[in-house]
């Protein structure tokens, strides 16, 4: 994953968010040639798996590849966690 660009005004609310203790500030900035990593420190890697699945969830994305989720289940109106080639074969593998 690349590194977000950021100016200094957006790298003080950062810090700000650090200070609160929040985890949207978690991840990689740019910051003048500079890369700066936010991460929690000795987070288990089921912790690190569990925060990319929630956000992938959040923007629509499969969580297993990252690509755009354009089905919707049918039952919940939801869109589906996989897109349609892992929901090939992960979810109908197992029937």
């Amino acid at each position: 994953m690349e590194p977000k660009k950021v100016t200094l005004k957006s790298l003080e609310k950062i810090i700000e968010e650090i200070k609160e203790g929040s985890e949207s500030s978690i991840g990689n900035y740019l910051f003048k040639g500079f890369r700066i990593q936010v991460s929690k420190y000795k987070s288990s890697g089921t912790e690190r798996y569990m925060r990319l699945y929630k956000s992938r969830r959040e923007q629509g994305l499969c969580v297993r590849c990252g690509i755009k989720v354009t089905d919707k289940n049918t039952k919940t109106g939801k869109l589906y966690r996989l897109c349609e080639h892992h929901r090939e074969t992960t979810d109908r593998k197992q029937r």
